[in-house]
């Protein structure tokens, strides 16, 4: 079996111990670091591994490319790396060579837990129908839609959606089926789908990042400096912010930073951005680095994100983190928290209602902003306060063994 070490990782294989772990779990998701262009869901894995106890062995299967990558990480494809405490191997699926150590590792195992990131991936659907024809030994399933059963997003290619959870449904059903939600809500949009869905886990996993320093003074006069950062697809829902700044008297800059992931819906905003009166800018300035993002949200007054839904949103806690407060839908979990004193919720996502909300940060004057900014940053720390460090796999190990009802968020 071919090996790597990659910097932050060592050559997979057993942890050493005197004890065989009580606890095995094999982790599929479509992408994992060091990608980052999937967004949360990426965060939300390698926060979920290096928060896992020690008596709990972890395989990860992902691909060998980041989202939209025509190439692989370099000296990555087709190896298994230690991850911290993680087996992680990645795959080039149209690679028969890659299956052969993967298959001969994953059926030599028997694991108490498949935990599978999505409803719709290939890395999903794999592995499961894998398991159901016996083919992979795995007790329990626990599936994490990472916010695909939400409104918003069975909304988009609804016709394809439905057909296919007509002919999959079957395979997601059953007492050894668990589900993994984020919230509560995101627990009813499941049942709202499969009303017979066994909710194992309700945790979102991982605290956020550390608040970064009280910005000094206030910022400078002139136009409200907006900003979006996240992928451009439709979900994000990037042509509304576009469509509402026609709406918006007075001087506005925007700046988009993020791949641009639906060429043709790129095109429709690009569109938008050109009927734009002169007063008003918007500039794409690219993609972000992970670690360039919170620095880039200080230079804002305001994050701007009318999101379709987000089951949890790591996005917006690095705004608020960076004490940039955020204009966004109310189909996330950060509602509370932006009331708190985070910034302002969009419950009609419309042209009219987003640009109020724009023009009042456009109209502040810099000593106002500045306050904003302030409360953004402290709302954010209370919530970071309330925050316990979990696991979903520790999580789902006691909803396996343990009677006594299932754990839920704070």
């Amino acid at each position: 079996m071919a090996h790597h070490t990659a910097p932050g990782a060592t050559t997979a294989g057993r942890p050493a111990g005197t004890g065989a772990p009580t606890f095995r779990a094999l982790v599929t998701a479509g992408y994992f670091t060091p990608g980052w262009r999937a967004g949360g869901p990426i965060r939300s894995i390698a926060e979920m591994l290096a928060s896992t106890a020690d008596d709990i062995e972890v395989t990860l299967v992902t691909r060998d490319h980041d989202l939209g990558a025509a190439t692989p990480y370099p000296g990555l494809s087709g190896r298994w790396v230690r991850h911290g405490r993680a087996d992680v191997f990645y795959l080039d699926a149209r690679r028969p060579a890659h299956w052969r150590p993967l298959w001969r590792r994953l059926r030599a195992d028997r694991y108490d837990l498949l935990y599978v990131n999505s409803v719709w991936s290939t890395y999903s659907i794999l592995p499961i129908v894998a398991v159901r024809l016996g083919l992979l030994r795995a007790d329990r399933i626990l599936v994490a839609p990472r916010g695909e059963f939400g409104a918003g997003a069975l909304g988009l290619k609804s016709a394809k959606k439905r057909l296919f959870l007509a002919g999959w449904r079957w395979l997601l059903a059953g007492p050894r089926v668990l589900w993994h939600a984020t919230t509560p809500a995101e627990a009813a949009d499941i049942r709202r789908v499969l009303p017979r869905a066994r909710i194992g886990v309700v945790a979102v996993g991982g605290r956020g990042p550390e608040p970064t320093p009280v910005p000094d003074g206030p910022p400078p006069a002139g136009p409200a400096r907006l900003v979006f950062i996240g992928r451009i697809s439709p979900m994000k829902n990037l042509d509304l912010v576009l469509s509402a700044l026609a709406h918006v008297p007075g001087p506005v800059h925007l700046d988009i930073y993020g791949p641009e992931e639906d060429q043709a819906y790129w095109r429709r905003c690009r569109a938008l951005a050109a009927a734009l009166p002169a007063s008003t800018s918007v500039t794409h300035r690219g993609v972000l680095l992970p670690d360039e993002v919170c620095a880039t949200f200080a230079r804002y007054d305001a994050f701007v994100l009318p999101t379709r839904g987000e089951n949890f949103g790591h996005v917006i806690a690095e705004s608020l983190s960076a004490h940039c407060p955020v204009i966004c839908s109310d189909r996330t979990p950060w509602t509370e928290v932006l009331r708190d004193g985070g910034g302002w919720v969009v419950r009609e996502l419309t042209p009219a209602a987003l640009a109020t909300e724009i023009a009042r940060v456009a109209a502040a004057s810099p000593a106002r902003r500045r306050a904003d900014r302030l409360a953004a940053g402290a709302a954010y720390r209370r919530w970071r306060d309330r925050q316990e460090e979990v696991s979903v796999l520790d999580l789902a190990r006691r909803a396996i063994h343990d009677p006594t009802p299932l754990p839920t968020a704070p």
